[in-house]
């Protein structure tokens, strides 16, 4: 399988499907996550998105620790604003893309170069436009 590169610095967000992923040990994500780190890459995760990703066959002792080496960025007012600005901008309503604006709205503010491993580029494309690399997973 071909290494897809990542940038030197900047910033690694994961969505739902980078995390999940990362959770069950999925070869591809596990390499990307730690080329990003050996590049000096932040590794960073919205709130919501381990409410998300979580549920009852979760291995807590791993979900511990892989959130431990990931910065996660809280979900306050000033995201709320951006992600709902996201959503109206996009022409997308909440009530399915709430969570996705959210991510959004958490990596269009991170350090650049920013780059997303996401299962819905189509969604984030529209959310995110250019200013954040998606990486499908």
């Amino acid at each position: 399988m071909a290494r897809r590169k990542l940038s030197h610095e900047g910033t690694l967000v994961l969505d739902s499907e980078g995390l999940s992923k990362l959770l069950s040990d999925d070869e591809s994500v596990v390499a990307l996550v730690a080329e990003a780190r050996r590049r000096g890459m932040e590794a960073v995760i919205c709130a919501l998105t381990v409410i998300e990703a979580v549920h009852a066959r979760t291995d807590r002792a791993r979900l511990r620790w892989i959130l431990s080496g990931l910065r996660i960025a809280p979900v306050g007012e000033e995201e709320v604003k951006a992600a709902s600005a996201l959503l109206m901008d996009a022409g997308l309503h909440g009530h399915k893309y709430a969570i996705d604006a959210a991510v959004a709205a958490i990596a269009v503010k991170q350090k650049r170069p920013v780059v997303m491993l996401t299962s819905d580029v189509d969604d984030m494309t529209k959310l995110c436009g250019d200013r954040v690399r998606l990486v499908a997973v």
